[in-house]
């Protein structure tokens, strides 16, 4: 059977790309990032998310991205903003894509999978660098130089089922493929339970997107 390493997250767009990658035949590897974010609502989801979906293996590796700053995601002294800005937020977080992506090569290379599957987005994203169609394109190309795997023509390809589709059509294809939107955490200043704030960045195109898409919202928020 073939196999895939899924970036998950335990936010929409990875579950999504979970149920996506399953539905295409692959056993599925889930893997997660304790990376110093500022709550850990969705490493919980990603746990519920990976018993659920019956998983090969779910890894959890821990990194401490938050030791940098530079973030509203990892950095408690800068806020996370509730207002649209212009450019790049301060929700971005350096280089996160490029190191996720190199362990999940790592991975790959070694169970000899035969995909990566992240949930990177182009369209209704916040402006991140690292989620741009270029930027894959380069990523993939490093990789197969990087990797004895690569070099000899079998290594992983970089699937991004998610990267030209708007929010409502993720969540169109995620509930024609029965995902529990339910469990997902998007929020970026979630609580310990998971409710979410309703007002940052995140909050507002997931909720708008529900709306849209003419489905109810399962999130769960604080006020």
């Amino acid at each position: 059977m073939k196999k895939a390493i899924v970036l998950l997250s335990g936010g929409l767009d990875s579950t999504t790309c979970l149920a996506i990658a399953k539905d295409a035949g692959y056993a599925c590897y889930g893997l997660s990032f304790s990376y110093g974010q500022r709550h850990s609502a969705e490493l919980e989801a990603a746990k519920r998310i990976a018993k659920q979906a019956n998983v090969a293996s779910h890894r959890i590796i821990p990194i401490d991205l938050g030791g940098f700053g530079g973030s509203a995601l990892t950095d408690d002294n800068i806020d996370v903003p509730e207002s649209e800005a212009d450019g790049i937020p301060v929700t971005y977080v350096p280089a996160r894509n490029t190191v996720f992506l190199s362990i999940g090569l790592a991975w790959a290379e070694v169970l000899q999978a035969d995909a990566i599957y992240a949930g990177v987005n182009a369209v209704d994203y916040s402006g991140y660098p690292d989620c741009r169609p270029e930027y894959i394109d380069a990523f993939q190309k490093m990789a197969d130089l990087a990797t004895k795997a690569g070099i000899e023509g079998q290594g992983a390809k970089l699937e991004t089922p998610l990267i030209d589709k708007t929010k409502v059509e993720i969540i169109q294809w995620g509930n024609r493929l029965s995902v529990d939107y339910s469990k997902t955490v998007s929020c970026y200043q979630a609580d310990s339970n998971g409710r979410a704030c309703g007002r940052c960045d995140s909050c507002r195109i997931r909720a708008e997107a529900f709306k849209q898409a003419k489905l109810p919202d399962p999130t769960v928020y604080i006020d």
